[in-house]
């Protein structure tokens, strides 16, 4: 059995204890005739995932759905028809509360939650072809207990630069429980709240680059299901704010996470399917990082020819960036980001002098330390391959020294990657640089 964290959640919104749902549904099930004697164990029962029977269900519904002042369905308190057809699209409400349910699961780090794998073939498409295609949102407006406003919405972008800065900085591990902390307390109430269908489609985009980073964070902390599970929520929200461009960043950070799983196919057809849908609104740093993630898939799938294509795309798309017309979610793609991209595919595909040379430009370009780390580990991965022991050994210390601070199982496994690289160099430099590496990963995560 699974938790019913969806019942979970409402009961929280609900201010209802376990005692008091047990004590309401009785009295609403004498108003049908039936004579029920639940108590508290039995709810923590259904909580557990225990399905209650007969009409009783509904009986939840309709005291969760009077405490609540709005409609509860079956599906809402997650106890819809067992192996029965999903539900067309992802109606906005019934999402709002799935949403805000992992929310809270992910914050109480609930195994099931936390510990969930990522999903693979049509469950992993699914969300990406909903955002593509029809039906769209039509009215996104909602009447509930708090009046939203354009300052709410201000802050909830304000708090998406925070967290991604203090990510950058701090790494996913650090930085995934206090945006989720935040996506709870404050962000969930204003979902729930009162807004008109314009400012709703403003509260959905905010939302959804919030959600965005949550999931980048879960990413960096190795909880790949729960990452993806975010993606596809800031992909929905995408959807309902009507901007096919945020929309498109999301499913970049899919694409870099199918390439991360070795779901190379699935890589190149997540970037055409952005490219394709967002049309316009697709950015040139956007464009450039999509392009650059194919050359990798392509070049891992051992298509040279099809790499070479999409990394001439990439550098023209690079080449058309202008500071300060981008949307802040993409300013990720910096100087030198696609060429440390450019320079792992030209690797795969085999090409060390070109490689190293996109990687030396990528380090020789300003960038946030996070960046500047797997620059560096690129490179020094290059100069190992090139049999320049010394000279990685010394891009090694640089990558070392940047990475302190930051927890990051990504960071942790590249160090990982590159101590035992320069271990089977052999060089006295290259075991210095490893030891040193052991003992910035000497402190556990």
């Amino acid at each position: 059995m699974q938790p019913n964290t969806l019942l979970d959640a409402l009961l929280d919104e609900a201010g209802v204890s376990n005692a008091g749902l047990a004590a309401r549904v009785n009295r609403a099930g004498r108003t049908r005739g039936l004579t029920l004697r639940y108590e508290h164990t039995a709810v923590a029962r259904w909580l557990k995932g225990q399905r209650p029977r007969g009409q009783v269900p509904d009986l939840i519904c309709e005291v969760l759905a009077a405490r609540l002042r709005r409609q509860v369905t079956l599906d809402d308190i997650g106890l819809g028809v067992p192996g029965g057809p999903p539900a067309a699209g992802s109606p906005l409400p019934g999402f709002v509360e799935r949403a805000a349910a992992l929310w809270r699961s992910d914050e109480q780090q609930r195994p099931h939650t936390v510990a969930a794998p990522a999903v693979t073939g049509t469950p992993a498409v699914m969300p990406v072809w909903e955002w593509e295609n029809p039906p769209e949102d039509v009215d996104v407006s909602r009447t509930g207990r708090t009046t939203v406003s354009a300052a709410d919405i201000a802050v909830l972008s304000a708090a998406r630069s925070h967290y991604e800065q203090m990510y950058r900085r701090a790494g996913g591990i650090a930085t995934r429980a206090r945006i989720v902390g935040f996506l709870n307390t404050e962000t969930a109430p204003l979902l729930r709240g009162t807004y008109s269908d314009a400012l709703g489609r403003r509260l959905h985009r905010a939302t959804g680059g919030l959600v965005a980073v949550a999931g980048i964070c879960a990413y960096d902390a190795d909880a790949h299901g729960l990452a993806q599970r975010y993606f596809h929520q800031a992909l929905r929200l995408a959807k309902a704010s009507g901007d096919r461009g945020l929309g498109a960043y999301v499913i970049a950070l899919l694409v870099n996470q199918s390439l991360f799983m070795g779901e190379y196919r699935q890589a190149v057809a997540f970037a055409e399917a952005a490219l394709r849908a967002a049309g316009t609104q697709i950015t040139p740093a956007l464009a450039a990082d999509l392009t650059a993630m194919q050359a990798k898939a392509y070049a891992q799938l051992g298509d040279g020819a099809a790499a070479l294509s999409c990394i001439r795309r990439a550098e023209e798309a690079e080449g058309r960036i202008t500071p300060g017309e981008e949307p802040a979610e993409t300013g990720y793609v910096q100087p030198g980001f696609v060429h440390v991209q450019v320079a792992e595919a030209l690797l795969d595909l085999g090409d060390l002098a070109a490689a190293h040379e996109h990687a030396s430009e990528a380090v020789g370009a300003p960038s946030h330390d996070r960046g500047r780390v797997h620059r560096l580990a690129m490179l020094c991965q290059i100069e190992l391959r090139q049999g320049e022991a010394d000279r990685a050994a010394r891009t090694a210390v640089e990558m070392t020294e940047r990475a302190r601070g930051m927890e990051s199982r990504r960071l942790r496994e590249r160090l990982t990657q590159v101590r035992e690289r320069l271990l089977a160099s052999g060089g006295g430099d290259a075991r210095e640089a490893a030891a040193l590496i052991d003992g910035a990963l000497r402190v556990p995560l």
